[in-house]
């Protein structure tokens, strides 16, 4: 997919929602979600949450995300994320594990600090991974 250098910001009372199951799977996008995403809900659901996943983003801030929700515990942190036409955009989200392995994440605007110390900070976990 096309990478654009074009960011995208949530205005500051923006909230996204998403549900997954216990594979990543979209099962459920709320309307914010979707008009930042530029994808239809049609062409979400069903999908592997990662369809907006941000190359920048290291490899190991999933693997925490990951272990941490399937362990029951809440996640919170930064994530660059891409639209469907290649802009990106950044959130800080909370992923609330519920029923059945389901996942909620519920995500609002990062500040411009946030996004500078994140982006540094990434940069160097992508170094450690071998990605730059």
């Amino acid at each position: 997919m096309q990478i654009l250098g074009d960011e995208k910001f949530l205005d500051d009372t923006s909230i996204l929602v998403s549900e997954t199951d216990s594979k990543g799977i979209i099962v459920y996008a709320d309307d914010a979600f979707v008009k930042i995403s530029e994808y239809s809900l049609e062409e979400l659901i069903g999908q592997q949450h990662n369809i907006i996943r941000h190359p920048d983003m290291p490899k190991s801030a999933f693997k925490a995300l990951w272990e941490a929700i399937k362990k029951g515990d809440v996640w919170q942190g930064f994530v660059k994320n891409r639209t469907k036409t290649g802009k990106f955009y950044w959130v800080y989200a909370t992923i609330y594990p519920f029923g059945d392995g389901h996942y909620l994440s519920v995500r609002k605007k990062a500040t411009k600090e946030e996004i500078e110390k994140y982006e540094a900070l990434y940069k160097e976990m992508r170094k450690s991974e071998g990605r730059i």
